[in-house]
């Protein structure tokens, strides 16, 4: 018989994939979930290119939540990648948007380094 503890490795079969994970039937017929943050290391948008329904998993049993269910992970039992893939860089801003940026910053630059305009005296009037 298959023990459910807290760290244990076991297989078990997908049985349901939803968008925010997977079920795991194992062979004593209980169920856990594999929530889609426990899939893999970088960011998973799409838990069917990790999970396919009817196939068998090994996965970690991480706990039981506050009403008894299994917790489990597949991210876990992977080995962690070197580095962390980064996320995708955000698209270009407009051109109008770049060009009220650059004259913003020039005018800031201009400002903090006494590069235009009239300095304020130091000096006080009698």
């Amino acid at each position: 018989m298959v023990q459910l503890d807290s760290g244990a490795v076991v297989e078990g079969r997908v049985t349901r994939v939803t968008d925010f994970g997977a079920f795991i039937q194992f062979e004593n017929g209980e169920t856990g979930l594999v929530h889609i943050s426990q899939i893999a290391h970088s960011f998973v948008r799409n838990i069917h290119d990790h999970v396919r329904e009817g196939e068998n998993v090994e996965v970690k049993v991480l706990g039981r939540d506050e009403r008894g269910r299994l917790d489990l992970s597949i991210k876990e039992l992977l080995e962690e990648p070197e580095e962390v893939p980064r996320p995708r860089a955000i698209g270009r801003q407009s051109p109008q948007f770049e060009a009220k940026l650059r004259s913003f910053m020039r005018d800031a630059k201009e400002r903090t380094t006494g590069g235009g305009g009239k300095k304020p005296s130091t000096k006080r009037k009698k």
